[in-house]
């Protein structure tokens, strides 16, 4: 059910100034790994989270959040 909760945090997150900053992902990722395994109800969930992201609006820091996520998606999915 964390995919619900993520949803309401983003769009908590999109309705305070339109934006998704690197905290708020990473609070988002935090609520997906809270049972040590990210679903893949989840993944539907960050990916459309993500998508909403414009490319002018990653700085450093969510570019770094976005790869770390990434790699721990694709290594998961080699489990």
């Amino acid at each position: 059910m964390a995919h619900i909760n993520i949803a309401l945090k983003a769009a908590e997150c999109f309705s305070n100034d339109g934006k998704l900053d690197a905290e708020e992902l990473d609070a988002m990722i935090s609520l997906a790994e809270a049972d040590g395994k990210i679903t893949q109800e989840e993944v539907r969930v960050l990916t459309s989270v993500i998508k909403r992201i414009k490319p002018e609006e990653i700085d450093d820091a969510m570019k770094q959040r976005l790869e770390a996520l990434e790699k721990k998606l694709a290594a998961q999915a080699n489990q």
